[in-house]
């Protein structure tokens, strides 16, 4: 029996590391395509970009509604729908006769791969043993590094041998495989309860997904360069932002429960979780146009040394996820922390004379440290919720990563523009470019200096419910 239990187990991992694989690569497999894109299609770089932009803000607005949504319907079976709107939205892709149709096909894809970033944190709780949730977390992560880290080689390895459709087609024969996985190990849903199960806030969705739409679109548009458009969309947003708050207060059943924020742990996680992603997403960034104009290196040796850091945080993920479940998940958010704060301090003062290996170091570093906190930082809200609100918190969670990445892109990319002075990547100093990278990772030190804050301010927070609830 017990054997079989482990063998269950570990089945039910294999099925939600490959959905996370899954998803992963789909965020970054595409764009490698871009340019074949706008030759096939004679479409401009700003029309293609929506192949990627499609996917994103599918993500982004719909991953908390499904995360709610399975802990109502039930998980598995959400699960496999995600798997096979995936699927077929692939293979859609793949066949796709314009532009326009590819689009709405990436958008289809990108609501599968929602469901399936949604669902599969929620099902470690279900699916594992209280003792190795932190290990189960940190091959997650490992799976999701790994993914975003394939992405770009695998498309370019499928597009030089076949064409640009076969980066969607190689996705059908993986979800296949997925979907017979997720049949064969993971927990059958309880039967439908005889009460009336709570009913889904169509309202609160709709609204949620406006405004984050609303707020994406803002940080997206004009590359940075903030204009009347995205003044617009930003008031929009929040006023999305404020009609949300009312509804859910006024609806039985809603969608995110206000009162979730009122736990220090958990709101304390979301915001960490958001300013860790904006300064990830610095190093994505900045990080190209340093090694090619300040260190001169070539398109191939670029990519080999911007892979070095997603590969270095696939391979820490389990181990960190061992130390999680060891030392503490509380104590490895800040060692993560300190990590991310140390890879930072070292960019901000990096001199160009070290070159390659001095740049390859810092990183290392950084996302090692974010290898440590993001398995932790999951651990800690993923075991401090209700297993009824296991899905939504997971869409959460998500949602918060997404949104730190969406903003870092706007964000830290207008600061280094700033700060390096540039008008003209051709004509750019490389003096200038190394100044912009290090005053751009200053600021994300102090950003990260605000999250070492918000956790220890947590943890005291903590402390004194625990004693005043003892008195």
């Amino acid at each position: 029996m017990e054997k079989k239990r482990i063998v269950s187990v570990r089945g039910s991992l294999v099925a939600l590391s490959l959905c996370v694989l899954l998803s992963s690569i789909g965020t970054s497999i595409a764009n490698v395509s871009l340019p074949m894109l706008a030759q096939a299609f004679g479409a401009s770089f700003q029309q293609v970009q929506w192949v990627v932009l499609a996917y994103l803000l599918a993500v982004t607005t719909m991953v908390v509604s499904v995360g709610r949504l399975g802990d109502i319907i039930g998980r598995r079976r959400l699960l496999m729908v995600g798997v096979i709107l995936f699927s077929v939205a692939s293979a859609l892709c793949g066949s796709a006769p314009t532009l326009w149709l590819l689009i709405a096909a990436r958008a289809m894809q990108g609501l599968g791969a929602a469901i399936m970033m949604a669902i599969t944190m929620a099902f470690v709780g279900e699916t594992v043993p209280q003792a190795r949730v932190g290990r189960a977390m940190g091959l997650l992560g490992t799976m999701s590094a790994a993914g975003t880290a394939l992405g770009p080689s695998l498309g370019g390895l499928l597009i030089s041998a076949f064409c640009w459709q076969a980066i969607f087609l190689i996705n059908v024969p993986l979800g296949v495989t997925i979907l017979l996985l997720i049949h064969r190990y993971l927990p059958v849903d309880a039967n439908p309860r005889r009460t009336i199960p709570p009913s889904f806030d169509v309202v609160g969705t709709l609204v949620l997904a406006t405004t984050l739409a609303a707020y994406s679109l803002a940080m997206t548009v004009g590359r940075g360069h903030v204009g009347a458009q995205n003044l617009a969309l930003l008031m929009a947003a929040l006023l999305g932002l404020s009609l949300f708050i009312v509804a859910e207060r006024r609806v039985a059943s809603p969608l995110v429960r206000l009162a979730l924020f009122r736990n220090a742990s958990v709101s304390t996680s979301l915001a960490m979780s958001s300013l860790v992603s904006t300064v990830m997403m610095a190093t994505l960034v900045v990080g190209p146009f340093y090694l090619s104009q300040t260190l001169g290196l070539s398109a191939s040796w670029l990519g080999l040394v911007l892979s070095i850091g997603p590969l270095f945080a696939a391979v820490a993920g389990v181990p960190a996820g061992r130390l999680v479940d060891n030392v503490g998940a509380h104590r490895m958010t800040r060692m993560g922390l300190i990590g991310i704060a140390v890879g930072c301090l070292l960019l901000s003062t990096l001199p160009a004379s070290l070159g390659t290996v001095g740049y390859i170091l810092p990183i290392v570093v950084l996302t090692v440290g974010y290898a440590f906190f993001q398995t932790a930082n999951n651990t800690v809200v993923m075991m401090d919720v209700h297993p009824d609100q296991r899905g939504v918190i997971s869409g959460l969670l998500n949602l918060s990563r997404n949104l730190g990445l969406i903003t870092g892109a706007s964000v830290m990319g207008a600061l280094f523009t700033y700060a390096s002075g540039m008008t003209d990547i051709a004509t750019v100093a490389p003096e200038a470019v190394a100044t912009g990278m290090q005053i751009t990772f200053a600021v994300a030190g102090l950003l990260i200096l605000v999250a070492l804050a918000l956790v220890v301010g947590s943890r005291m927070l903590g402390t004194r419910t625990v004693l005043a609830e003892h008195v």
